[in-house]
């Protein structure tokens, strides 16, 4: 009942009702900003993923996991907290043989799972939306040592706000098709700070990037972290 009231499942209904779900042709490219051809491509998880174990936190629609199991020869489970967009993936691309779409709560499917991932990702996904110093101790339980750890959330400085000084979430709005704003809790860290939560976790901080959106104005509109279980 939780995820049926959330903004999520609202945001995945409204998305649903716009047109039905259905096979499509999978992504040439792995999108970490806000626009399509924003930043890097899925290199960043690593420069041979064939063979590999992937697992996106929040794969939504599904399309970073099937670019990531067709193009780039891993095999990759997404999960996602609204059913309603698990069925949306699965529509979309449950034909493919190494991809694989879990309805659930990524804290609670990483404790439950006794999987080993060679990479572990989240696009505007569960890192950020779930308090990190739960969240992160149980992705570098589930990531293989060196393995990679990447993931974008909304710059803390976009369209001019701060940072967080501390370690508590904010609020943050989910904007729904119809312009409706629904208000979530949102961890809100420069790179230093996420870098501080991830060594406490023992994942080692290896890069950021800023990236930006220029027809929204000149602040950065992404933060992407990448980082390595030591």
């Amino acid at each position: 009942m939780l995820a049926q009231a959330s903004p999520w499942h609202l945001h995945a209904l409204q998305r649903t009702a716009a047109g039905p779900a259905e096979a499509l042709a999978v992504p040439s490219r792995m999108e970490w900003g806000t626009r399509s051809g924003q930043g890097p491509d899925a290199g960043i998880l690593g420069h041979d993923l064939r063979g590999k174990v992937a697992l996106e936190l929040g794969c939504g629609p599904g399309h970073n996991v099937a670019h990531l199991a067709v193009h780039r020869g891993a095999t990759v489970t997404g999960i996602d907290l609204v059913g309603l967009q698990v069925r949306r993936a699965r529509s979309h691309y449950g034909r493919l043989a190494s991809a694989r779409f879990v309805a659930g709560h990524a804290l609670h499917y990483l404790h439950a799972t006794g999987d080993t991932y060679d990479a572990i990702y989240s696009v505007f996904g569960a890192i950020g939306l779930v308090a990190p110093e739960l969240l992160l101790p149980a992705i570098a339980e589930q990531l293989a040592p060196g393995g990679t750890l990447a993931f974008s959330v909304p710059h803390p400085r976009r369209a001019g706000r701060r940072p967080s000084t501390d370690d508590r979430p904010r609020q943050d709005f989910v904007t729904l098709s119809d312009h409706t704003r629904l208000p979530v809790a949102r961890w809100e860290f420069d790179a230093d700070r996420w870098a501080l939560h991830l060594a406490r976790a023992g994942i080692e901080i290896t890069s950021s990037q800023e990236l930006c959106d220029a027809p929204l104005g000149h602040w950065p509109t992404t933060l992407l972290i990448t980082a390595r279980r030591t």
